[in-house]
């Protein structure tokens, strides 16, 4: 089970600047793959053990992101050594020799995968999510200090069930220009995502778990994930739990975001709700995210990668790397190397802070390179 990494900070960060102390915190938390086994030892004390991470750079901007990565990390000397695969979004499916590193490893790190709209190609995303049953998706949206964005004081983490509900991909055509789609809902999944939530809640010193439905339409369906979620919260008596039906969630996120704080919900609001929240608070590029399940994980950028195949971006060598080095944070304390992951953060908020090294997105004219040469700076 997960643990708790946060007090470190004070210790290796005794002297930073003023301006950078209140976001010192872990961006999150997601349980080790596996369970039980020996813990490494801090590589920091030069006694760690180095870990062999599946890399699959993807489609459009990810080789570029996944890149500046590989050179962040090697900047830093963190112990994690990476495979890296060619994989993009058009292929039938995930070649068996990626599959087999990803189980061997346990931890990937990815960049963006185009999924074809319509057609017969499946999304290798979805594809990936179900072969190693990643039921747990986190996004976590918050404002970065220097970062103009629409409102303050936003801290978000929006917990989405990763497996099932509309992406369940059952359908057909029951007559010509008749289709059905199936939305599976299953207690299951339902309770196992909500223990996620309370129990992320719980280890991070969060206060709130915010269920989102549409049980007052969607009676059985919505209906038996409110219900698990009820049953779950009921161990966690020290956790406020509150419900919203999903529009109104949209509409309260658009107007007073600062009163959410841990979201649960089922696979298809999950996936709107993080990137109306990770819109919110800065905008998806500097939003990162991770999926996990009992024995894998996978980390990429959180909200939809929506530049991933916008050519101009890429010929201009211009993207935004911000989301996915918080998110190599993220895979770095799952890897149980907090140490390393507390130095890359602090540097991708120093470079946030003073602003002279930004994207497009953020409002500047930087290139991927030059904020990745930023970050390494602001390593040292």
């Amino acid at each position: 089970m997960a643990q708790r990494t946060v007090p470190i900070l004070k210790k290796l960060f005794s002297d930073t600047p003023p301006h950078l102390r209140s976001c010192l915190r872990s961006i999150t938390y997601m349980p080790r793959p596996g369970r039980g086994g020996s813990i490494p030892v801090n590589p920091i004390t030069g006694e760690g053990i180095p870990r062999l991470v599946t890399l699959i750079p993807g489609d459009g901007i990810g080789p570029l992101v996944t890149g500046a990565v590989e050179q962040v990390f090697e900047a830093m000397r963190a112990p994690v050594t990476f495979e890296k695969f060619e994989v993009h979004g058009d292929m039938n499916t995930i070649p068996d020799d990626v599959m087999a590193s990803i189980k061997k490893n346990r931890v990937c790190l990815k960049g963006g995968l185009i999924t074809p709209v319509g057609g017969g190609v499946n999304s290798l995303n979805l594809l990936l999510r179900k072969e190693l049953d990643l039921y747990v998706s986190l996004v976590s949206c918050f404002n970065l200090p220097g970062l103009p964005s629409r409102h303050e004081n936003v801290d978000i983490v929006v917990i989405r069930e990763n497996t099932e509900g509309e992406y369940s991909g059952l359908e057909h055509e029951v007559v010509p220009g008749v289709v059905e789609s199936l939305k599976v809902i299953t207690k299951f999944c339902s309770e196992r995502i909500a223990q996620y939530a309370f129990e992320y809640a719980h280890l991070n010193n969060r206060k709130t778990v915010t269920a989102v439905h549409k049980a007052n339409i969607m009676k059985l369906a919505d209906g038996l994930f409110l219900e698990s979620c009820r049953e779950i919260a009921k161990r966690y008596p020290n956790i406020k739990y509150n419900e919203i039906i999903v529009d109104n969630c949209c509409m309260q996120l658009v107007s007073k975001p600062e009163q959410f704080d841990v979201m649960v919900t089922p696979n298809l609001y999950g996936n709107l709700v993080a990137n109306t929240a990770a819109g919110i608070a800065g905008g998806t590029g500097v939003m990162p995210g991770g999926n996990v399940g009992t024995e894998y994980a996978i980390f990429e950028q959180g909200a939809s990668a929506g530049n991933v195949g916008k050519p101009k971006i890429v010929e201009k060598k211009r993207a935004n790397p911000v989301a996915l080095f918080l998110s190599s944070a993220m895979m770095l304390r799952h890897l149980q190397l907090p140490d390393y992951a507390d130095r890359l953060e602090n540097a991708v908020k120093r470079v946030i802070f003073e602003g002279k090294y930004r994207t497009k997105d953020l409002g500047g004219s930087s290139t991927t390179q030059e904020v990745a040469d930023a970050v390494i700076s602001a390593l040292e």
